[in-house]
């Protein structure tokens, strides 16, 4: 059985999906229709200026959470159209994070252009969140799932500070507070932590400091129509399938301030039957996380560029 699976944020790059846009006309077309759903060109955004002194600022408008979302599901859904037919229907989907609106839209459960815009106002009230109240986020790598829970409790006297991407065994991040995400990076080290370092973000992303994103989304949430998908969705917050929208719906406002088990989630695909896992959308982030939470013997494949597809 084959599970799709759409990376979130970290996996966007400069330049992204250029080759798509000059090259394939159904990823074309899906790139034209996202400039006309967002009344501004998220192409120019994704694809940059091209010109060397311009890559700072391209990178800084590229990786602006408002512009990093819609861009990173446009990618997906360009690159969902011009698979061929009979490499594009999965048993089973999912997605990392932001992936997950992904997901929902390559099964069918919500359409290109509302999930569209959703996604860009999801990344507008996290934005908006981070800035209301500044966080931090680090990667925690070599320590177990147990041990960096038990860090964050012992640091939770400076602040806030949960696990938020389980997203491979000994590769986890926290979210939180600045001061107890700063303990927590020191406790981990001192208690063995292959490295523990804090990630270039802004806001505690997958954490209660997202709260005041929750009520928007909530209301763009309610708003959207979700049918039922053309196959099981395995969730972020629970690492479980469903095909429920009711449950899709909740567990959505769910995700802004509750961890991504992602790992788990891989591990529930395997255990129902998935044996190839084909990552649809922007750079090669998730086959590796694949290989490392499943075993190097894991079939999996990587579709990002004209190239990728050119092998299809």
């Amino acid at each position: 059985m084959t599970a799709f699976v759409f990376p979130g944020q970290g996996s966007q790059f400069v330049g992204m999906a250029r080759d798509l846009f000059e090259e394939n006309d159904a990823a074309r077309s899906v790139l034209e229709r996202a400039n006309t759903v967002l009344g501004f060109d998220i192409t120019d955004i994704m694809f940059g200026s091209g010109h060397e002194e311009d890559a700072d600022a391209d990178k800084a408008r590229l990786t602006r959470t408002e512009n990093t979302q819609p861009a990173l599901f446009v990618h997906s859904m360009a690159v969902m159209s011009a698979l061929p037919s009979r490499a594009s229907t999965p048993a089973m989907v999912a997605g990392h994070s932001l992936g997950e609106y992904s997901a929902l839209a390559a099964a069918g459960a919500i359409s290109f252009e509302e999930g569209l815009r959703i996604v860009r106002l999801r990344g507008e009230l996290m934005a908006g969140a981070g800035d209301i109240r500044p966080g931090a986020m680090a990667a925690v790598l070599g320590m177990d799932d147990t041990d960096v829970e038990a860090v964050c409790k012992d640091a939770s006297g400076e602040g806030i500070v949960q696990p938020a991407n389980f997203n491979s065994p000994g590769q986890i991040v926290i979210s939180g507070d600045v001061e107890a995400v700063d303990r927590a990076v020191a406790l981990a080290s001192e208690r063995g932590a292959r490295r523990a370092l804090k990630l270039p973000v802004s806001g505690a992303f997958h954490s209660p400091l997202m709260d005041f994103a929750r009520e928007g989304l909530a209301e763009g949430l309610a708003a959207l129509d979700i049918r039922t998908p053309s196959c099981p969705v395995y969730l972020n917050v629970t690492a479980e399938p469903t095909t429920d929208p009711d449950e899709i719906r909740e567990r959505l406002v769910d995700q802004l301030t509750s961890p991504v088990r992602w790992a788990q989630a891989l591990t529930a695909m395997q255990r129902d039957g998935a044996t190839t896992f084909v990552e649809v959308g922007a750079g090669k982030v998730l086959s590796g996380l694949v290989k490392r939470t499943l075993g190097r013997n894991v079939e999996t494949l990587s579709f990002s560029s004209m190239a990728d597809l050119e092998v299809a």
